[in-house]
């Protein structure tokens, strides 16, 4: 079973990251996942506290010599800022109460999560439920990555809208690899310009700006996942890891919501066969998926962003204490965090394929597992 956990707080000492179940004999370094961990920090419209912290990891065990091993894999990513608030986040007792968030701000969890936990300060709600995290989920996704690589599996992720500016043609897979030459990671440089300036206007005026993410997957074989029950389909496994990441509210596969639109006939994907390749379709509208299983095509995922609700320009609230309305609680935010949510959803999408992998082929060092996708792609490719 592959899984694993994050822990840490975004203004705590560090984030933490424990990764259990994969295989041994896989090629990794820190710099492999700390390339991942810039880009996370990085595109058009971050804010402040991108310019303090500069994430880098810490491999605490699992690793030897550049190989996994097998054995539990604990990450470590120290949080630069604890050191302005060592003495608010102390895990002593008696720990100042300077910072306290008694103004719970629409569209994050401070006030349902204070409900829940029976919490008197609600930074001890948001100090969990903060993006910071996402860091730790980028780190366990890059060792997934460093797998799916191994076995001839390529990912591709772009934007492809921020707030009111769209992509208006469909991007090649090629293309997108390049896509983080942008400064907001959209591979198209006219619609790309367009974002640049609808993220200045939406900071001149206080306010942010959400938008759509593309993940593209290249190299998968058809049959990862399963149709024979809910939680082994993998379009929804796809759905929950996405809709996971904050302020993610909507997934879909192939061309999702459009087909809804479509008769059936205009629909679906005509399938074709040739001798020593196999089956495959003429069209990929359906993503990559059928029935909850790989079918063989690129997966195409995307998944839709809210806007930030850290607003300098707070929206109306009522304090947690006095009940009093108020404006809401202004935290250092983000304008735009689209890019920085797409190299998250790369990584949470990469995780899930990693365990339908394993799930299908088992194995615990990499020459096992290389071993049966072969032997299976030999299968496919002469049915």
């Amino acid at each position: 079973m592959l899984r694993f956990l994050t822990a840490g707080e975004s203004h705590g000492p560090s984030l933490v990251t424990i990764v259990e179940g994969m295989p041994a004999g896989i090629p990794l370094n820190i710099e492999f996942i700390n390339a991942r961990l810039a880009r996370r920090q990085g595109g058009y419209g971050r804010g402040e506290r991108m310019a303090i912290e500069k994430d880098e990891v810490e491999i605490l065990s699992g690793v030897r010599g550049g190989f996994t091993l097998g054995s539990p894999i604990a990450l470590r990513i120290a949080n630069r800022d604890w050191a302005n608030w060592r003495e608010i986040m102390s895990p002593a007792p008696g720990a100042k109460e300077d910072r306290r968030v008694t103004r719970p701000r629409p569209g994050h969890a401070d006030l349902p999560g204070g409900i829940k936990y029976a919490q008197g300060d609600l930074r001890n709600v948001l100090e969990r439920a903060s993006a910071r995290e996402t860091a730790a989920r980028v780190a366990a996704g890059a060792i997934a990555i460093a797998f799916l690589e191994c076995l001839g599996v390529e990912l591709a992720t772009h934007v492809v809208r921020i707030g009111p500016v769209q992509v208006k043609r469909e991007i090649p897979f090629d293309e997108a690899l390049g896509a983080t030459a942008s400064p907001v990671y959209c591979a198209d440089e006219e619609a790309s310009r367009s974002m640049l300036e609808a993220i200045d206007e939406a900071r001149e005026k206080g306010d942010t700006l959400g938008g759509i993410f593309e993940i593209l997957v290249r190299g998968l074989p058809p049959g990862l996942g399963s149709h024979v029950h809910w939680d082994r389909r993998l379009d929804g496994r796809l759905a929950q890891a996405l809709m996971s990441i904050p302020a993610i509210k909507g997934v879909e596969i192939g061309e999702g919501f459009a087909l809804a639109a479509k008769r059936g006939s205009e629909a679906h994907d005509e399938i074709g066969f040739t001798p020593g390749k196999g089956f495959f379709h003429y069209s990929n509208r359906a993503g990559g998926l059928e029935g909850g299983i790989t079918n063989g095509e690129i997966l195409i995922v995307r998944a839709a962003m809210k806007p930030i609700p850290t607003l300098r320009q707070p929206l109306r609230s009522v304090d947690w204490i006095t009940k009093e309305e108020v404006v809401a609680a202004v935290e250092r935010s983000d304008v735009c965090a689209v890019p920085a949510a797409a190299v998250v959803g790369e990584a949470m999408v990469a995780w899930v394929l990693a365990c339908a992998y394993l799930e299908k082929f088992g194995g615990d060092h990499l020459e096992e597992i290389k071993k049966r996708v072969k032997e299976y792609w030999d299968y496919v490719r002469n049915l």
